[in-house]
């Protein structure tokens, strides 16, 4: 097909590019060639694709029409390749911060998340009925555990009872794919003992907790949504970061639902049915971490962990009207989680506050297993979330066109979230120019699709797709079309735009943006049972979430309002290599001046009672 060979762009040296306000430098918008597929168009559209004759040029068309070869495949890239997004250690000398002893252990790091927190009253539950967050946090479990009014294993069987009753509605949520209430006894009468000797381990103690099914958790499999993967690959143990959450007394109540592979932003899985919206359960929580949003979202757990490879945990938290909390690139040790996209996958939190996103970050941070990459073991401090000096000269970083690249509701609740805290807080907002979005969102693609389909690689040649839901089996079919050169191509464009935003953080503290460029859309009927490929949708979903992951940057999700149809809405700041105390800092901010105004789900469960 050389004589249909795309043009490629040649990218000129960094340092002629202008980020100012003013630039030259041309926004491109995504331009998805692709239509929505599912049922049996889903089906035709695989066959084609894995057809001998018709897949070679299926994927040439799609690859020329999305812009691939102008973008990657034939591009000039000068810079060389980036193939792990580590970022040696700096200290930030950020303002309103204490440093964490790199030895403590997670219950010591919890207890000191908690010291950093704004001083709570020890009274009752009945002094908090009339709170305006109705959300239970983790400080009211630990408090009502501590003064003997509910116990963790009353607490056991009434989320039983909730998951029960969530899968017994006309339109059944599908919180977990897996979970086992006999465990979950088991450990909640364990908690309770520990509350009668009155000796807890920590503040998460008896407090329940999910775990995305992508990470391993005794003593369920871990399928990554798929029918199959957990039967090749079987658990052997608990992930790192689930170890340590264990080690604090927390409850594990089970493997939440996720979209099979991680595949697409919607978080529609059709094996184990689809993780519904509590907001309106006729519409997704978004993904692909969608079962670990719904089940924040709805009240059964303060928090659950998450696996953001693409926006995986801040996409279904906004969706879903949650924190959504992703780290710096090494900050959380990966072991445990599936292999699918190692350099751009990273276990996150999915929280009803950011104070609960803060305590199990607290507890699931630190020193990395020796045999993960990393450079210098980085330092770890905590936000001083109860000091009376707020954090000043803060300059939040926007690019107005990207910003504005998303529905006009969103636009005016997140510029007017961020309006509003600068008046407060006298911050400072800097116009800026990040070029080349869409070639990062694209390097980005190649990237996680190249990982995923060399993971999968030698399963695919011993079980073939036929265990594949169609929409996965489609993206899997795109991911393994790539080749070495556009990976080589994209692994370049890594690491130019890391030295773009390097150039944007010396003149700002953060970016801020929407976190979605659109709320949570309508769950089709055709998708229930293949699944779905809706790309126009989820390139508008996943729009602003591309740093984070391509370039290991942390990044939290707050909500900051609601659309006309009451479905949530989230601003994003994403921040500098290791600014996870800043980043909270803002997120808490945030959250402050707009927590009277959250909206209880349609679908929620009170299962501490009296909220």
């Amino acid at each position: 097909m050389g004589l249909l060979r795309a043009a490629g762009v040649v990218y000129k040296p960094v340092e002629q590019l202008d980020l100012g306000p003013d630039s030259n430098e041309i926004y491109v918008e995504a331009d998805i060639k692709a239509p929505r597929m599912g049922g049996l168009l889903a089906k035709i559209f695989a066959w084609i694709l894995e057809s001998r004759i018709f897949g070679a040029l299926a994927f040439y068309i799609l690859k020329r029409l999305n812009r691939v070869h102008k973008f990657i495949s034939n591009a000039t890239v000068e810079e060389p390749p980036m193939f792990v997004p580590l970022h040696p250690y700096v200290d930030l000398d950020e303002q309103e911060v204490i440093e964490i002893d790199s030895d403590a252990s997670p219950a010591e790091r919890v207890q000191q998340a908690m010291n950093c927190l704004p001083l709570t009253s020890e009274n009752s539950l009945d002094a908090f009925k009339f709170s305006c967050l109705w959300r239970w946090t983790i400080a009211d479990y630990s408090r009502a555990y501590r003064n003997g009014e509910i116990t963790p294993l009353k607490i056991a069987e009434r989320f039983i009872d909730a998951v029960h009753e969530s899968s017994s509605r006309p339109l059944s949520i599908a919180f977990f794919i897996n979970y086992d209430a006999e465990d979950i006894l088991r450990q909640a009468t364990e908690s309770t003992l520990r509350y009668e000797r009155g000796a807890p381990i920590s503040a998460l103690d008896g407090v329940p907790i999910a775990v995305k099914d992508e990470i391993d958790c005794s003593p369920y499999p871990t399928t990554g949504g798929t029918k199959w993967l957990h039967k090749v690959r079987p658990c052997t143990g608990d992930a790192c970061c689930v170890a340590r959450l264990r080690s604090c007394g927390a409850i594990l109540v089970g493997k939440t639902n996720m979209h099979e592979l991680g595949a697409t932003p919607s978080g529609i899985n059709p094996h184990y049915g689809p993780p519904r919206n509590p907001y309106d359960p006729s519409r997704i929580s978004g993904g692909s971490s969608s079962g670990s949003a719904a089940v924040v979202c709805a009240g059964l757990c303060p928090a659950a962990l998450g696996v953001d490879g693409g926006g995986s945990v801040r996409m279904p938290a906004s969706l879903s009207g949650v924190v959504g909390f992703k780290p710096t690139f090494g900050r959380i040790p990966h072991s445990g989680v599936l292999p699918l996209n190692w350099t751009v996958g990273m276990v996150g939190v999915l929280a009803g506050t950011l104070e609960d996103a803060f305590i199990v970050y607290a507890a699931i941070s630190g020193h990395l297993p020796s045999h993960e990459p990393t450079t210098l073991p980085p330092k770890i401090h905590f936000p001083l979330l109860n000091s009376t000096n707020p954090i000043s000269n803060i300059k939040l970083a926007i690019y107005g066109e990207w910003f504005n690249d998303c529905n006009e509701e969103i636009r005016l609740c997140c510029s007017n979230a961020v309006q509003l805290l600068c008046e407060r807080y006298n911050w400072k907002t800097v116009e800026v120019t990040i070029p080349e979005l869409e070639v990062m969102r694209l390097a980005h693609y190649v990237t996680i699709g190249s990982e995923c389909s060399t993971a999968l690689s030698s399963h695919l040649e011993n079980l073939g797709r036929s265990e594949f839901g169609w929409d996965a089996r489609v993206v899997v079919d795109i991911y393994g079309a790539f080749n070495s050169n556009e990976y080589i191509k994209a692994q370049k464009l890594r690491y130019r735009h890391m030295q773009i935003h390097n150039k944007i953080f010396a003149k700002a503290d953060v970016i801020v943006t929407p976190t979605t460029g659109m709320t949570a859309y309508s769950i089709s009927k055709n998708a229930l049972t293949t699944g779905e490929l809706d790309y126009v949708n989820g390139g508008t979903i996943i729009r602003y979430q591309i740093a984070g992951n391509f370039l290991g940057l942390p990044a939290i999700t707050v909500p900051v309002g609601y659309d006309k149809a009451g479905l949530p809405i989230g601003l994003q700041f994403i921040g500098k290599p290791w600014s996870e105390p800043t980043l909270m800092h803002l997120a808490f901010a945030m959250q402050a001046l707009c927590i009277t105004d959250y909206r209880k789900p349609k679908v929620f469960y009170d299962i501490l009672g009296k909220k």
